[in-house]
């Protein structure tokens, strides 16, 4: 018997929604047994995975911190991944604006000013967008890969960064750590919740969610870059720009990443260090098809990845589990998601024997 793997005619709309759900019980079920061989309580771990880290008001503040970047990243990402443009190196435009936003920062250090931090996150805005406009140029002019471009271009820019946390930016009373000096208050984000960290750029997010609903359903913005997307050949016929629909996506999704950036080093953060993100820009990508590229969806898979981060800190603090064991729970958790999706989509169908050697 020969396995095929075929597109399913029409998935119900139930379905579509409730395989996430199916997938967080599957690998919650897997994670238990892993767990039980580790010598550890199952529920013990789990539960301090998945709920220990809603018990406190810290925990829920933590949750929206963390869930915010892959929001505004996930957000832009969606807009091209419609329109067939495959942005991979947000991560790299979420550090370049960090970069751009700490160094106007820097510059304006001893300044009180109320424009400081509108100046501070405009230059995070303009440097990941910067950075996404090399490969949406080489892409809409020379028709080279926007994929392999923006990925390597993440890299050039972590070097960046540590160049300049390393060199000419270090806090020279920093005790020789790689650093720059912490931001004046009037560079940082007003805290939202007293006694945590979320910061108002939460809000923010928020609000970047119901607007890209508004323009996906409503505008004509939004459904040039799904018919571009869709049937490339119509969207032309239709007076759609492909080259347009390239350097918007890409500059949109470049100036969330880089938002998201500068709501980092002025929120939690509060100055430039080597390693500003534990990889948003990458995990933003799987945040993006969790939630079936729509806004609101991309809200609920972020939550839920963000849980995950939390969760790992929690098990290996109430549950002793080891930080590997930990990240291989994550891991089981996200290719779950991802296998929920792909059998949503696509059924595998058994051909017998006999049918495939009389048409070999």
């Amino acid at each position: 018997m020969r396995l095929v793997i075929e597109p399913r005619s029409q998935v119900a709309a139930s379905w579509y929604w409730a395989a996430p759900v199916v997938a967080v019980l599957a690998s919650g079920a897997v994670g238990g047994l892993l767990f039980a061989l580790l010598g550890r309580e199952p529920l013990v771990a789990l539960k301090a995975f998945f709920l220990s880290p809603l018990a406190s008001p810290w925990g829920l503040a933590e949750l929206a911190l963390k869930a915010t970047p892959l929001v505004l990243i996930a957000i832009g990402l969606a807009f091209g991944f419609k329109a067939g443009v495959w942005n991979i190196g947000a991560e790299g435009q979420l550090t370049l604006g960090a970069i751009c936003g700490g160094g106007i920062a820097l510059s304006l250090t001893g300044t009180d000013s109320p424009w400081v931090l509108p100046l501070v996150l405009t230059a995070s805005v303009a440097g990941g967008m910067l950075w996404a406009a090399i490969p949406a140029l080489l892409k809409a002019r020379l028709n080279v890969s926007e994929i392999l471009v923006s990925l390597m271009l993440a890299y050039v820019a972590e070097l960046l960064l540590a160049a300049l946390v390393y060199g000419p930016w270090k806090d020279p009373a920093g005790f020789n750590f790689p650093q720059s000096r912490m931001f004046d208050p009037a560079a940082t984000l007003a805290v939202l919740w007293p006694g945590t960290r979320l910061h108002v750029g939460a809000l923010v997010a928020l609000a970047i969610v119901g607007i890209a609903w508004f323009v996906d359903r409503f505008t004509l913005v939004g459904f040039a870059l799904r018919t571009v997307g869709l049937a490339p050949k119509a969207a032309t016929y239709a007076g759609f720009s492909r080259e347009h629909a390239i350097w918007g996506s890409m500059l949109v999704s470049g100036g969330l990443a880089g938002l998201a950036g500068g709501f980092e080093i002025t929120g939690p953060i509060g100055q430039l260090l080597p390693d500003i993100s534990p990889g948003y820009g990458f995990t933003a990508i799987i945040v993006a098809f969790l939630g079936r590229l729509q806004p609101f969806g991309i809200l609920l898979a972020a939550l839920l990845v963000a849980l995950s981060y939390l969760g790992a800190e929690h098990a290996q603090i109430e549950a002793r589990i080891p930080q590997a064991a930990a990240g291989v729970f994550q891991g089981m958790l996200l290719f779950s998601l991802l296998a929920s999706d792909f059998f949503t989509r696509y059924r595998i169908r058994g051909l017998p024997r006999r049918w495939h050697e009389g048409t070999a």
